[in-house]
């Protein structure tokens, strides 16, 4: 697991005040290093810090954050690999349980040209946690 530095910009491209980035301490840093008192307060939330877990390769934070009717046993990261950016299209509420978010993120592995995951998520609340299920790839 690789650490981010608390005051770098944030890698999931959140800004505040003045268009400026936010770090990621005052951003997904604290979903991630306070899991279990600081959940993620909506699902476009979630996303960005699962996103961020990622970047770091956070295996334990994206396990946790995933739905147990699709979470896999385990996750293994490619060696290498340079998450390059991400872009939120939209989060939809659909009811104060479900929401979906539909992002770009970018990567590019050694030796490989860059490529971009166009995905539309799926989140559920539960027990005051929201948690990613699912997604389509589009």
């Amino acid at each position: 697991m690789a650490t981010l530095p608390p005051s770098r910009p944030c890698p999931c491209g959140r800004t505040g005040a003045a268009q400026k980035p936010l770090p990621f301490s005052g951003c997904c840093g604290r979903y991630l290093d306070l899991f279990e008192t600081a959940p993620a307060p909506d699902a476009e939330s979630l996303m960005r810090s699962r996103y961020c877990a990622f970047v770091a390769e956070h295996a334990d934070y994206l396990l946790a954050t995933w739905h147990t009717s699709h979470r896999p046993a385990s996750i293994e990261f490619d060696p290498g690999v340079k998450w390059l950016g991400l872009e939120v299209r939209s989060h939809r509420q659909l009811d104060a349980t479900r929401a979906e978010v539909e992002f770009v993120a970018r990567q590019k592995a050694p030796g490989s040209p860059a490529v971009r995951l166009h995905e539309r998520s799926r989140f559920v609340r539960e027990e005051g946690r929201w948690y990613y299920v699912d997604g389509d790839i589009a």
